[in-house]
């Protein structure tokens, strides 16, 4: 093994590490680990304990991260690329430093501002949608629209491979306070109704303003008997759907990325708003994104 090149592509988030071994052009191991919130001892401690099962095996050429360790509470600031960008000035304004004597490449995440001056940034997400552009060539060609579900949604626009700018929706940010720090879903006591029923229910309801939607989930667990998931159901229908209304309205096409559980909710919402999708998962659309990266690197080899 010691004669193949190696080296180790990794998104690291707010929630979650996933790290994986590149050898040969080919992934052939995988480690999990926290997220840059959950941090109880310094980034470059935990980089190097998940990294010395593999370096037990060999030497590892370089590293390539995306994600929320390029922000202060990672391994260093990477500075966000302004859109429009395209993967070539991605790959070229990453940020380049020694950790525990390793070559470490951080990718940078994007910011944008809307035509009438709404500020937006993400990390992370881009390379998900440049990886599904690699896995999907003709998603390279002409104007496509991505969602990328999850605590921080993305809605980004595309144009011959260029991200040319995108909006954030705090949904699930929003579910799990919700849920989790108010009344509205009420104690977990026996009631009728599952989490797709609720769903669907909020879903019916999702073109009406947001505020005065919320409180029927409460309502409805005392006066109708509704159980619990119901009501985390109903919330999620309302919410998924009021930003699908807001961003997706009628639009068709649009590429999916992520959890396959969570997407499917997002493509019923879509289908509901007269819109369509098609799915890429989200895990593979970061390896492939990180992958492209690695290429872009070995073209700049002189």
């Amino acid at each position: 093994m010691a004669g193949r090149a190696r080296r180790v592509i990794g998104d690291w988030g707010s929630t979650r590490l996933r790290l994986f071994l590149v050898e040969n052009g080919e992934t052939t191991a995988r480690l999990d680990g926290p997220g840059v919130t959950q941090l109880v001892e310094p980034a470059e401690r935990v980089l190097a304990r998940l990294l010395s099962v593999w370096l037990a095996a060999g030497a590892i050429e370089a590293i390539t991260l995306c994600g929320m360790v390029g922000s202060p509470a990672g391994l260093a600031i990477a500075p966000y690329a302004p859109c429009p960008v395209d993967a070539e000035s991605w790959h070229h304004a990453r940020t380049r430093l020694r950790v525990l004597g390793h070559d470490v490449e951080i990718l940078p995440g994007l910011s944008y501002r809307t035509a009438d001056g709404v500020p937006e940034v993400m990390r992370g997400e881009e390379t998900q949608v440049f990886g599904a552009m690699a896995l999907n060539p003709a998603l390279h060609a002409g104007d496509h629209d991505f969602a990328l579900p999850g605590t921080h949604g993305k809605w980004v626009s595309t144009s011959d491979g260029t991200i040319t700018g995108f909006r954030t929706a705090p949904t699930g940010e929003v579910f799990a306070a919700i849920t989790g720090h108010t009344s509205l879903t009420g104690p977990d006591t026996p009631g009728e109704g599952s989490f797709d029923d609720g769903f669907a229910h909020g879903l019916s309801r999702s073109a009406e303003p947001l505020p005065g939607t919320l409180f029927e989930a409460r309502a409805s667990r005392l006066l109708d008997g509704r159980s619990r998931e119901w009501a985390k159901g109903y919330l999620s229908g309302v919410l998924i759907g009021a930003e699908v209304a807001q961003f997706g309205m009628g639009t068709q096409n649009v590429t999916l990325i992520g959890d396959p559980a969570l997407a499917a909710l997002y493509a019923t919402a879509l289908a509901h708003h007269g819109g369509s999708s098609q799915l890429v998962d989200g895990e593979n659309a970061v390896v492939a994104g990180l992958a492209h990266a690695i290429t872009l690197a070995e073209s700049l080899r002189p």
